[in-house]
Parts: C-alpha cells; sequence; structure tokens
C-alpha cells in the first residue's frame, strides 16, 4: 500500500483502524508533502511516521515550487484548471506527482534514512548504506526485505517542477591560488549518464589551501564521473586579477558511496 500523503485533519492521532497503519498491508510505504499543523498552516497531511518506510521529501512541509506567486501558478504549465489545484492545496498534492514521476525514473528519489530533514540537510546520512537506499515512490517495494527498524524515516531533495526526480552528490574542493578574495565557486560534473548545470558550492571568502564540502541535488544521474568543470568569480571588480584554481575536487555519489 503507498499512502500518499495520508490526511491529517480527523485522522493524525486516531487508533491505528481508523488510518492508514504499516498493520494494513504485508508492505506500507508513505509520502508525506504537507505535514506542517493544520492550525494555522493549513497541512492537510499526516506528519507522524505510520509505515514501514515514511518518505519525507524536502522535509514534508513545503515542497519547492509551491510558493509561486498565485497567478503563475494558476495559469500553469498544466492548464487552468491544474494550476487552480496546485493554488490551494499544492504541498499536498505534490505527492502523487512525485509518485507518477518515480515510474519513469526507477533510479531516482533515493531516501536517506536519517532522524530528521536539519541533520539530513548537515550531510551526516551521506551516502547510502551498505544495503542501499530505497526508492520513494513506485519502487520503493524493492526494499521490502531490507527493513530492520520499527520506523524508518526517509529524506531527500526534489526539484522545484517537473521532472521532480534529483541525484545527490557530495563535492570536496581544496583551493589553490596566492591570496583569499571574495566571491563564489560553481561547479558542473559531467559523466557517462549525463551532465549537470552549474551549481554553486561556494560562497563568501575562498582561502586558498582551503576546504570545502558542498552537496550538490543534481537534475540528472550522471553515472561514472568524467569530468568536472570548475569556475569561480569574484563579487566585485578586483584590479589585481587574482587567479584561484583548485587543487582537488572529490566528488561522491549518495547512490553507492
Amino acid at each position: 500500500l503507498s499512502g500518499l500523503d495520508p490526511a491529517q485533519p480527523y485522522f493524525q492521532g486516531t487508533p491505528t483502524e481508523v488510518r492508514l497503519d504499516k498493520s494494513d498491508a504485508e508492505f506500507v510505504d508513505v509520502i508525506h508533502t504537507d505535514s506542517a499543523p493544520t492550525i494555522p498552516y493549513l497541512g492537510f497531511g499526516m506528519g507522524p511516521a505510520i509505515g514501514h518506510l515514511d518518505f519525507y521529501p524536502n522535509g514534508g512541509k513545503q515542497m519547492p515550487g509551491c510558493g509561486k506567486n498565485p497567478v503563475s501558478q494558476i495559469v500553469d504549465l498544466d492548464g487552468i484548471w491544474e494550476g487552480t489545484r496546485d493554488f490551494v492545496a499544492c504541498n499536498h498534492l505534490r505527492s502523487y506527482k512525485y509518485y507518477s514521476d518515480s515510474i519513469i525514473y526507477p533510479d531516482g528519489f533515493l531516501g536517506y534514512s536519517c532522524p530528521s530533514y536539519d541533520v539530513f540537510e548537515t550531510g551526516s546520512c551521506f551516502p547510502c548504506p551498505q544495503e542501499g537506499c530505497p526508492n520513494m515512490g513506485h519502487f520503493a517495494d524493492k526494499f521490502k526485505g531490507k527493513i530492520k527498524n520499527d520506523f524508518v524515516k526517509l529524506y531527500l531533495n526534489t526539484g522545484e517542477a517537473k521532472d521532480f526526480a534529483l541525484w545527490r552528490y557530495k563535492v570536496t574542493v581544496t583551493l589553490s591560488g596566492k591570496s583569499k578574495v571574495k566571491g563564489y565557486v560553481n561547479v558542473a560534473l559531467y559523466g557517462s549518464g549525463g551532465n549537470t548545470r552549474q551549481h554553486q558550492v561556494i560562497t563568501g571568502t575562498l582561502q586558498p589551501d582551503n576546504t570545502y564540502t558542498s552537496f550538490i541535488d543534481a537534475e540528472v544521474n550522471i553515472g561514472t564521473v568524467t569530468k568536472v568543470k570548475f569556475l569561480w568569480n569574484n563579487n566585485w571588480i578586483n584590479p589585481t586579477f587574482p587567479k584561484l584554481g583548485a587543487a582537488t575536487i572529490t566528488v561522491q555519489s549518495g547512490e553507492n558511496g
């Protein structure tokens, strides 16, 4: 059984006979997309973990792309009807959109087992453990025999619009150069499965010989890394034309470490 943001009002905190529960089927997976409290946030979805696997994309409360201004949302690419519904219940409805996208991307939507979304954001639940990470959505049941704990909470990020699947990479950059500058560093990843756009991995003071770590949620599964493009830029024009390079760049895939 797959729960797509099961309802919060009148159901959260009720006995298990009344609401969705892991006892309802041999395998229950749940996608939580609108689990902020109903009052004052109008969250339509349930917060607590209730299945064998509970996925909390983007933390489970506020989905990227749902904060767009109402006009742009109502005149949506998918048409006025879809846009109007999204304006009213955008976070809640993301659950079925993620699910339908997961059918197209069997290797996408990897959920990382973590105590909370804040901890996930720090990168301490990366990469996937030896038994791998379950896939949110249609292929969650591939993980059926591997569940050890009573409740498993899983976190991941998604895109703002279709296609929603993202693949997580850890990028570690050691800078080289003579003097520190203020600016930002972008990195693009190239691989056997495709290339990413540029992602910002450092911003602020760029200090040569320092090592910086960042996470990229890439819009493509790049497969085996073949090349990394490194670009840096000043925040303002510097007449001394400082030079900055990358001594090393390490890319680690979340999927297989």
